[in-house]
């Protein structure tokens, strides 16, 4: 009877080890199923617990891999062409005319220093100036609906380091430069005029020194600053940041 005993534990704790094999297995063999699901798999699950948000996303890459450079939207693209004929305006432009273009995230800047536009002390467009918005205009057109905003910005200089200019007097300077070039791009019917701002600053937005000839003619300018349709705004300080000191893409 002892020796049956003996016999009879030592089976049931094989038994045990048996089944704790077996347990172990079927453990290994669920990780390797579930680290196997591939993405059709995935999708449905997901789907069936939310298809809505499932096929939105589907659509969004679907668009992504359908376009021609693969997650650049027609917005990019378009506005990315914007800056390269600005780039060929700039050029076919020359060297006499001080012009500026520098571009970032969501946005292209250009300065218009001196006297492209204008002659000193006066808010009348000149001939010279008005070819260059014909061009720049036209380089607008195609890439209007990329637009979500266009602010012409108005800069004096300060013609004494040591006096500031009459205050009124600078601050209608300004303001009138940068409402004449609104007006010229407005007329050209290439962009919504609720996307036109103009702005005057008179000479208190300053990017060189007074003390200088060279500074006053850095100071006395026309920007105009484009920003992309669903781009995140920045300060203007922000901007100047980008474009005058640490030097935006240009």
């Amino acid at each position: 009877m002892k020796r049956r005993e003996k016999k009879e534990e030592s089976g049931s704790w094989m038994d045990t080890y048996g089944d704790m094999v077996t347990l172990l297995l079927c453990f290994f063999v669920l990780l390797y199923s579930i680290s196997s699901v591939d993405q059709i798999k995935w999708r449905n699950l997901v789907k069936s617990m939310n298809p809505d948000a499932v096929e939105a996303v589907q659509d969004k890459a679907d668009k992504a891999e359908s376009s021609p450079e693969g997650s650049k939207s027609d917005s990019d693209m378009k506005f990315e062409e914007l800056y390269d004929n600005l780039v060929k305006i700039k050029n076919s432009a020359g060297e006499s005319m001080d012009i500026q273009i520098a571009r970032g995230d969501g946005y292209q800047f250009i300065t218009f220093r001196d006297r492209v536009f204008f002659d000193g002390d006066s808010y009348v467009l000149k001939e010279e100036g008005k070819k260059v918005l014909e061009s720049f205009s036209a380089a607008i057109a195609p890439a209007a609906d990329s637009v979500k905003e266009i602010q012409v910005l108005g800069h004096t200089s300060q013609a004494d380091p040591n006096i500031q200019n009459e205050l009124v007097s600078d601050r209608i300077l300004s303001a009138n430069r940068s409402a004449v070039v609104v007006a010229y791009i407005q007329a050209k019917n290439v962009v919504e005029p609720k996307k036109l701002v103009s702005a005057g600053y008179g000479q208190f937005r300053p990017i060189d020194t007074f003390e200088t000839e060279e500074g006053r003619s850095q100071n006395r300018r026309v920007e105009i600053l484009i920003t992309q349709s669903g781009a995140i705004e920045q300060s203007l300080d922000e901007y100047y940041e980008q474009v005058y000191q640490d030097g935006a893409q240009k």
